[in-house]
């Protein structure tokens, strides 16, 4: 399927802006808004707190889970339910087990999201966090890598690829040597579960993986995943007990159920994750890899086009097969937030983002988003 002259704008809310944040928070369709007022009428009616919505409830959640471990190829019990990206990365940071010897191993601030920074620098209060040096365009030398991790090394923490140049990480490679060490290993793949098209995330060999669904998947804010290997469960202690993650026997003695439950503390969102399953079935109809291929050809032709106007310098790799759609730019004695309030006066969506200390324009195309559009915005910014 050919998705460049499919037209989405019957599909989604909209008053006639540009929107191009969709690696921060997409739009969602109105499928999956109609989805989520049904579900909360259909809860109301069979009685929020009764058997007949205790088995609603347990149909819906085996249900989505299957769809999204789908997704990304795992278990249904390896999706863990939470509320953002940042969850996930926080679970295995505090559930870990550390010593005085322990290290792990990171990227630098100059390309890390902080959600995937600041749990880890934290620990360098008890242990050592060693940092990966990184390129121009968030890349580093798979030879320090190597380097850098020893038999104390507890955990490699990386994202799948990176949010301010949108430049994608040899994850397969780093999970091959790192599974061959017994090393364990989390991945921050918020920017590429649904833009990324149809893949096997167990060909990372992660032991651990986090994303939330109103990125690239536009889902509801609110919805998160983390997947837990389920062999690897037991290297984490939840950083949170209640009812529903463990037992008591013995009177006074704890044991944790298994995985889903064992994460799962006071899980609520119900009606946020049924608004992600139609999101996800929705983006289903057309082909992950269809949308693979149209996004990433209005990110080429943004760069294209951006790269004909005099002061710009685009970030992030040339070579397509090296990022995601996210189109990464400064423009020469232009202020960034300035420029970002003057487009959406004109209703064009963009953000500023940063490398080290340098912010940059950042623009995120997704499916919906159309060539057109695309030239708009380039226009405009032509106009600056």
């Amino acid at each position: 399927m050919n998705l460049d002259s499919t037209d989405f704008t019957q599909d989604f809310p909209q008053d006639g802006k540009i929107y191009l944040n969709n690696a921060s928070v997409s739009l969602m369709p109105f499928s999956s808004i109609e989805a989520m007022k049904n579900f909360l009428v259909n809860y109301s009616i069979k009685g929020p707190d009764s058997i007949d919505s205790d088995v609603f409830l347990k149909e819906k959640l085996i249900r989505i889970r299957r769809t999204i471990s789908n997704l990304i190829h795992c278990r249904p019990e390896e999706i863990v339910f939470t509320q953002s990206t940042t969850d996930g990365v926080n679970m295995v940071a505090t559930g870990l087990s550390f010593d005085s010897k322990s290290n792990v191993v990171i990227r630098g601030m100059a390309h890390e999201h902080h959600a995937n920074y600041y749990p880890w620098l934290r620990l360098s209060q008890k242990l050592s966090v060693k940092s990966l040096k990184t390129d121009l365009n968030g890349f580093f030398d798979i030879k320090e890598l190597h380097n850098l991790v020893d038999k104390n090394t507890k955990c490699v923490a990386l994202s799948h690829a990176l949010y301010n140049t949108g430049a994608i990480l040899p994850v397969e490679e780093i999970g091959e040597y790192l599974e061959k060490n017994n090393v364990p290993y989390f991945i921050d793949t918020a920017q590429t579960v649904g833009c990324f098209g149809e893949y096997d995330f167990k060909k990372t060999k992660s032991n651990f993986m986090s994303f939330n669904g109103s990125k690239w998947l536009c889902g509801p804010m609110g919805t998160g995943i983390f997947y837990c290997k389920k062999e690897s469960s037991k290297l984490l202690e939840p950083s949170s007990i209640g009812g529903e993650s463990a037992m008591v026997y013995d009177e006074t003695s704890l044991a944790y159920k298994d995985i889903p439950d064992k994460f799962q503390t006071g899980f609520r969102n119900y009606v946020g994750f049924v608004g992600l399953e139609a999101s996800i079935n929705y983006m289903l109809q057309f082909g992950l890899n269809n949308i693979r291929s149209k996004i990433m050809k209005l990110s080429n032709q943004m760069r294209e086009e951006l790269s004909k106007i005099s002061g710009i310098t685009l970030f992030g790799p040339e070579e397509q097969s090296k990022r995601t759609s996210i189109v990464s730019f400064s423009i020469d004695g232009q202020e960034p937030q300035k420029i970002v309030e003057l487009l959406e006066k004109k209703k064009i969506v963009i953000a500023v983002r940063e490398i080290v200390d340098k912010k940059i324009l950042r623009a995120s195309p997704h499916f919906f988003n159309s060539e057109e559009e695309i030239q708009k915005v380039v226009d405009e910014i032509r106009k600056l």
